[in-house]
């Protein structure tokens, strides 16, 4: 048996078919007050993502007269001051830099862990996962002073590396909870169809593995990337120069700059937020779906 046949028998199998009595029967609504809490939730999430990004239109005076108005006229200057500002666009380079290094460290380093827990049988098996389940539940805040001390000491203070590698140690506990449960339902029929071909097991972890699982790569590297730019204890604990960092930093000194420009000071946080806000609402279904085969699996 082959891979090809597997995956072929696997794909001819007819698909079930809904009974007969369900299926022209029409979508009932949910209650009503479902609906209004959900849009209550909704509007207390939204609310204050639009009031900062329309507040960076206004000006102060707009603001102190009528702060829950629409900006009367639009004022975009604020918007362009910052874009025209060489030290946003470094800050947001640092922040780029983390973010992907810290998201492709995760996904690689948390993959092949998961892919040995899931697919491999050793003493300590479950040791290892429910260690790694563990780290769900000790915040990187518990441990920014020893964590400080450890950067330290391997000299990586005031360097990009001492943000990288923290954001790469503590997102691993999730992405391993979230991708054990692909692996596993990898069918083991597969993986011997494949030894029969000849390919090796580091052949079928990139070939097989890695395909597979992509809903959920997706999701822990859209979790991790997200995380990481919004990171700001970290950053404000390892980085001391401004070169160095990154947009929570930039946003904060921004702040105290300019703190008497409520209005450039909203369209500053706006401009730095948006990146992830943008990335996660893009990819919000392919979050979904993944935890959803997390699940199941």
């Amino acid at each position: 048996m082959s891979v090809r046949t597997a995956t072929s028998r696997t794909s001819s199998a007819p698909e079930p078919k809904a009974p007969a009595g369900r299926r022209d029967k029409p979508q009932k609504w949910g209650s009503p007050v479902t609906y209004f809490i959900a849009l209550l939730f909704v509007g207390v999430c939204v609310a204050p993502v639009l009031y900062i990004v329309l507040g960076g239109f206004r000006t102060n005076a707009q603001i102190t007269t009528d702060p829950a108005a629409l900006p009367r006229p639009w004022v975009v200057g604020n918007y362009l001051g910052i874009l025209k500002s060489t030290v946003f666009w470094g800050e947001f380079a640092n922040s780029l830099i983390v973010a992907i290094t810290s998201t492709v460290g995760i996904v690689a380093l948390g993959l092949m862990v998961s892919f040995v827990i899931a697919r491999y049988d050793f003493k300590l098996k479950g040791a290892m996962y429910s260690l790694f389940a563990a780290g769900l539940m000790f915040p990187m805040v518990i441990a920014i002073t020893p964590l400080y001390l450890v950067i330290k000491d391997l000299g990586l203070v005031d360097n990009l590396l001492g943000v990288i590698v923290p954001q790469i140690a503590f997102g691993l506990p999730t992405t391993v909870i979230i991708l054990v449960p692909f692996l596993r339902a990898i069918p083991n029929e597969i993986e011997e169809a494949a030894a029969i071909d000849g390919m090796s097991r580091l052949g079928f972890f990139f070939r097989m593995v890695v395909p597979l699982s992509l809903p959920g790569v997706v999701t822990v590297g859209i979790l991790g990337f997200v995380g990481s730019w919004n990171n700001y204890l970290l950053p404000l604990y390892v980085l001391n120069s401004q070169a160095n960092y990154t947009l929570p930093l930039g946003v904060q000194v921004f702040s105290s700059q300019y703190s008497t420009d409520t209005a450039k000071v909203l369209a500053f946080t706006s401009l730095a937020m948006l990146p992830a806000l943008i990335f996660f609402s893009v990819f919000e279904k392919r979050i979904v779906g993944g935890l959803t085969g997390a699940v199941k699996g």
